[in-house]
């Protein structure tokens, strides 16, 4: 299951892990994120233990996505080495969101 990672735990979980980190910034009003949703849940499983992926709900959480430039959900970004390297603005097919993954692993 995708980690529901907050402004307090962003830095943490997302900043120094070692893994590569893929973030869903979605909110529970927003249709195209509960497109989204069941996707990253699959990505999630099928990546434990070789990647980080979760989930920052904007309404609770918005240092994180201001910060990041995150303007329209659901807006995915792949974190390596405390990085930004990959950007899905919008609902995709899983196999972008995989593809993300495979190159940093």
């Amino acid at each position: 299951m995708a980690l529901e990672i907050t402004d307090a735990t962003f830095e943490e979980v997302v900043l120094k892990s070692d893994k590569p980190v893929m973030v869903d910034f979605w909110a529970a009003w927003c249709g195209p994120c509960r497109m989204v949703g069941p996707i990253i849940e699959e990505v999630s499983s099928e990546y434990e233990g070789k990647a980080v992926v979760g989930k920052v709900d904007v309404d609770a959480n918005q240092e994180f996505a201001a910060k990041y430039g995150v303007r329209n959900i659901p807006t995915v970004l792949v974190f390596k080495g405390g990085e930004v390297v990959g950007r899905q603005v919008g609902v995709a097919p899983k196999a972008t969101y995989t593809e993300a993954l495979d190159t940093l692993l």
